[in-house]
């Protein structure tokens, strides 16, 4: 910093640094947003090589018990400085909401302002010099009104001192307080920054895992829920053929083994977060899973007007409305009908019985829906019966 004009002249009148806390860069920040320990105390030690003023005049010019009361004083102000600094400046506990939480960091500055006392005595106007690191400390671990009104508190002692004290001079130290006060200020604010910033990138993260868990829950039900539906009806389907058709018997059951391995491999593409379905592949399913189960299908057979934004989004909403309609509503028939905006399953089974509320799978399509835009729909269908699952999407 700039020594102020007619400051003492050498190491050992040299002005007290500006800032004890100073910038570190970007590597040393932990991933709380705080400096290590270790760094702020390197940090914080290397400015104390301006208290060599003090100190030479300690050793040069006091005399008796002022000598070494003051030695003693100064060895245990700096101890007590670093350790202030190692504990409490930089991090979350520096900067408490509530003020009244701050009684160990006022019993460390009364520590530090009585050390300055016993330093008086033998460094005499030296000892000023002293008062720029406790500025520095209040800065940095104090509450904002309480750290500007102690700044303020100790740059007028600075100055009453200096002047009134006989044989003393201020020789800088008033303004040295207000420098090294407003460079601590901007790195803790930086470092504050610094450390919301730290705190909004880890809630984001845990936002993002959350969502991908949802993700993986929600396709994993749409899965499991449709793979085994149609399991079991082919296996009923097979069962009743044994002693009938035995050829048909053994295609029912080579399929049920392939219906297997795709769940399986699913399952294992959907925890890896790879798997993707396809419309056409869902509609040839829901007509072969209908037809297993005795449902009349009466679906669309291409898919080529569907744009490929939202085909996706139809595959999921067939595949979980199929396995409704096989599993729960007792249906005869069921008609898909789609366009380039709009997907809809109805059924003649019994729609409200098992409509009334939305179960997991339809919970899982309305989240999917609103991810990209776009709106479910469910009531009766025509006449009042049977039930009516709806997509809409935005043009």
């Amino acid at each position: 910093m700039a020594v102020p004009e007619g400051h003492r002249s050498g190491v050992a009148g040299t002005t007290a640094p500006t800032s004890v806390i100073h910038v570190t860069s970007a590597a040393s920040i932990t991933r709380s947003g705080s400096p290590p320990t270790i760094v702020r105390v390197v940090a914080a030690g290397v400015w104390l090589l301006f208290l060599s003023g003090p100190s030479l005049e300690l050793v040069h010019h006091a005399e008796g018990w002022r000598k070494y009361l003051g030695l003693g004083a100064l060895a245990l102000f700096i101890c007590l400085y670093l350790w202030t600094f190692a504990r409490f400046a930089g991090t979350r506990s520096s900067y408490p909401e509530n003020p009244k939480t701050v009684v160990p960091q006022w019993l460390c500055i009364a520590g530090l302002l009585a050390l300055v006392a016993a330093l008086a005595p033998g460094a005499r106007d030296e000892s000023l010099t002293a008062l720029v690191f406790v500025a520095a400390i209040v800065v940095a671990v104090l509450p904002i009104r309480q750290g500007l009104t102690a700044v303020a508190a100790l740059f007028i002692l600075t100055e009453l001192l200096g002047r009134l004290v006989t044989g003393w001079s201020e020789n800088g130290d008033g303004l040295a307080i207000i420098l090294a006060a407003a460079a601590t200020w901007a790195f803790r604010m930086a470092l504050m920054r610094r450390q919301q910033l730290v705190l909004a990138e880890r809630e984001l993260g845990e936002l993002a895992l959350e969502e991908e868990r949802s993700r993986i829950a929600r396709d994993l039900h749409d899965i499991l829920g449709h793979s085994l539906t149609v399991i079991a009806v082919k296996t009923e389907l097979a069962g009743r053929l044994l002693d009938v058709d035995t050829e048909r018997t053994r295609a029912e059951l080579q399929d049920l083994e392939r219906l297997t391995r795709d769940a399986l491999a699913d399952v294992r593409a959907t925890a890896l977060g790879v798997r993707g379905i396809a419309l056409p592949g869902e509609i040839a399913s829901a007509r072969s899973a209908l037809e297993a189960a005795g449902i009349d299908p009466a679906l669309p057979t291409v898919a080529d007007e569907i744009p490929s934004r939202w085909r996706e989004l139809f595959a999921w909403t067939i595949r979980e409305s199929v396995t409704n309609v096989i599993r729960h509503s007792h249906a005869k028939h069921c008609t898909i009908t789609m366009c380039d905006r709009r997907l809809s399953i109805t059924d003649d089974g019994d729609g409200p019985a098992y409509a009334a509320t939305d179960g997991r799978g339809l919970s899982g399509l309305r989240q999917r829906a609103a991810l990209v835009g776009a709106t479910i729909t469910t009531g009766s269908g025509p006449g009042g019966k049977g039930f009516n699952v709806s997509v809409e999407v935005p043009s």
